[in-house]
């Protein structure tokens, strides 16, 4: 016995008619009459009274049509609960990013996210690359937006670059170099540079380090920020120059001009996650990062909507998780 013949009795019985039935279940009259007649051979016992094209229950149909509905009822719910319990698979999915690296593909995730996993919530934590290697070590995150590609060779983690960010010369608004339209790299060989921590930032130095050598200059770096903005104010103050993505400009960069290098210099940003993080939300949503990566043709220019799309993308978690971020 299959269920199908469950629903075929079902049907006939409730419509006491075979045409009837075969009409609303789309099936042949003759293949329907011929189901109906093998699930009572196959329980031995006469369901249906058919006389003068008349269709009715025996007491025994009755009494089946009562437990065939509270059975197929019954599965129905079932499937229900597992469908509900695949979507709900991932109750929340937390996101970490870097705050002052806007990327404008973040609040377009979240919204595809949010269409596909409609009861999900959905947190966002502002941390530094190395809070976020942190938090993805002790489970506390599933995706960091973490910026520059990292090493994994010391991680449990995969990675996947998400964009190419354009990097600009930051110097100050009274350096001989500033009236410059462009610069190339190699200008800055005799400059001292201030580099992002190594604490908060981790690979920005080996950056730095492998980009001048890459010019043919061995880089003076003069100290080390632990946020763009104290990098910011140290190149304000005439002490140094840096170079940082195109899209610090949002920030306040009072006595900072930035000057883009000729040719364009550009490094990987990526997002990271847990090898052994199997979550079906979390493999959905790094599906939506990279194809939505690629529609917007080019990543690098994630960020030039910054600071309203981090705004919107804070409200959206706010709604969506009931609690601010």
């Amino acid at each position: 016995m299959e269920l199908r013949h469950l629903r075929y009795f079902v049907a006939v019985a409730e419509a006491l008619s075979f045409t009837k039935a075969a009409a609303a279940l789309r099936l042949a009259q003759p293949s329907l009459t011929r189901q109906v007649r093998n699930l009572e051979d196959e329980i031995g016992v006469r369901l249906l009274d058919r006389e003068n094209n008349r269709v009715t229950l025996t007491a025994e149909g009755r009494a089946f049509l009562f437990d065939a509905k509270k059975l197929l009822a019954l599965c129905a719910e079932s499937v229900a609960a597992v469908q509900k319990m695949g979507l709900s698979e991932c109750s929340h999915l937390n996101i970490g990013y870097v705050a002052n690296i806007h990327f404008g593909l973040l609040p377009a995730t979240l919204g595809a996210f949010r269409k596909l996993y409609p009861r999900a919530a959905l947190n966002l934590f502002d941390m530094s690359s190395a809070e976020q290697f942190q938090a993805l070590d002790g489970h506390k995150i599933d995706l960091g937006f973490v910026g520059l590609r990292p090493e994994l060779s010391s991680h449990d983690l995969l990675s996947e670059s998400v964009a190419l960010e354009t990097m600009l010369v930051a110097l100050p608004d009274r350096h001989p170099l500033a009236k410059r339209t462009k610069l190339k790299l190699t200008d800055l060989a005799e400059q001292f540079f201030i580099v992002m921590s190594v604490k908060t930032h981790p690979g920005e130095r080996e950056w730095l380090l492998e980009t001048c050598q890459g010019a043919d200059f061995s880089v003076k770096i003069l100290s080390e920020a632990d946020t763009e903005p104290i990098a910011i104010t140290f190149v304000a103050d005439g002490l140094c120059v840096a170079l940082m993505p195109e899209q610090i400009t949002g920030l306040p960069h009072k006595g900072v001009v930035f000057c883009p290098l000729s040719p364009p210099l550009r490094r990987e940003s990526a997002i990271a996650w847990r090898a052994d993080n199997h979550s079906k939300a979390l493999k959905d949503y790094i599906q939506i990062v990279k194809e939505l990566s690629h529609s917007m043709g080019s990543i690098s220019e994630a960020g030039q909507r910054s600071k309203t799309s981090l705004e919107r993308s804070h409200a959206f978690s706010r709604e969506s998780s009931g609690s601010a971020v």
